[in-house]
């Protein structure tokens, strides 16, 4: 007679704290079944997370009998051998096993996770960030939102902040504010803010206020990097976004003149380069950098050849988007040689292509 098989140790973890993790979240739920570990929606999978939990799993034959009065360990800590933060994880039940107590945990959560669902999805649904999701994949992302309400006259965002957060406005309205304390803007039901400064890297750059009782929903910027990665088509919803609130930053200051210098340190690379296309100027950008010198011109606002150092055009301009000190002067036009050549790729593409490689690059 056969010896029957030991039964894999399936079981399910729950998050409960996470100290700069790049990656998961406190409350997130990591299934084991079969010694297949299933992370949630929209995460990558981590190998220092990963090889934790291959040890606490094959350090036992299986996990029943673990409960509220069991004396075995129950809590376990994240090896955090990435460097970059650490994750507290513990028990939460057998994959194929729950008790009266977990079953009514269990409803619980799904009464939470309609409600939420009751609460996002038909704004989401209807915004065109979202058009190109299914369903299911918005579903998945709206679990990921946090609901905040902020009273009126409060700040969101302060100038100079690293940005932390996408907003969406569920109700309410907000105002972007000027140095001088003027309104640049308001934003209404649907509108999106804050996504600048995720792409970008950058501070926020301006103050934003609730100018009324304000419903957001918000996805934190751990979340926001993992669902455009899943997604790249949000990536270019985003960009053009940038581009044309740029262009009209562009028309209310208005624009960019021969000449014109500064400090990368007061105008990111990207909102200078933004800042020449929306206003589909023809010119050359010369920049002096601690690195050394480069260049990039611009045709009706799509860069045609870019120059740093040893490396030339995409892969020059991939480089400069990641600077962040220098010194950089605007001219009209652009040497005869170079007036008949076609752009190196679409403005928006490229930007794309650029920002998305500087974050994998980070991680």
């Amino acid at each position: 007679m056969k010896k029957k098989a030991p039964k894999p140790n399936d079981a399910i973890f729950l998050i409960t704290e996470e100290r700069g993790c790049p990656i998961y979240n406190a409350g997130e739920e990591l299934k084991v079944e079969n010694f297949c570990l299933t992370v949630p929606s929209f995460k990558t999978d981590c190998l220092y997370l990963a090889q934790s939990i291959i040890n606490v799993i094959s350090s036992r034959e299986t996990f029943t009998g673990f409960g509220k009065f069991s004396s075995q360990k129950t809590k376990f800590d994240c090896s955090g051998g990435c460097g970059e933060g650490i994750i507290r994880f513990e028990f939460k039940k057998e994959k194929d096993f729950a008790t009266l107590q977990m079953k009514l945990l269990s409803e619980t959560e799904e009464r939470r996770k309609r409600q939420h669902l009751d609460r996002f999805f038909g704004v989401l649904r209807n915004l065109d960030l979202f058009e190109s999701l299914d369903d299911d994949a918005l579903i998945d992302l709206t679990m990921l939102l946090e609901m905040k309400n902020i009273p009126v006259d409060k700040v969101v965002l302060k100038k100079g902040d690293p940005g932390t957060y996408l907003h969406i406005i569920l109700s309410g309205r907000i105002a972007v504010i000027a140095e001088d304390g003027s309104r640049i803007t308001e934003m209404g039901d649907g509108a999106i803010f804050g996504e600048m400064s995720l792409l970008s890297g950058e501070p926020v750059s301006n103050s934003i206020y609730t100018i009324e009782d304000s419903q957001l929903a918000s996805l934190s910027v751990k979340n926001f990097k993992h669902v455009l990665k899943k997604y790249p088509v949000l990536q270019l919803f985003l960009l053009k976004l940038l581009v044309d609130r740029a262009q009209a930053m562009t028309l209310r200051s208005g624009n960019i003149t021969s000449g014109m210098s500064g400090e990368l340190a007061e105008i990111s690379m990207v909102d200078l380069f933004q800042l020449i296309n929306s206003s589909q100027k023809t010119g050359t950008v010369q920049l002096i950098l601690d690195e050394g010198k480069a260049a990039v011109l611009f045709k009706e606002g799509e860069i045609v050849y870019a120059r740093f150092l040893d490396l030339r055009n995409r892969d020059a301009l991939f480089a400069l988007l990641n600077i962040k000190s220098g010194r950089f002067t605007y001219t009209k036009g652009v040497p005869p040689e170079f007036e008949n050549l076609p752009p190196i790729g679409g403005f928006i593409g490229l930007l794309m292509e650029g920002l998305q490689k500087i974050d994998e690059k980070d991680e």
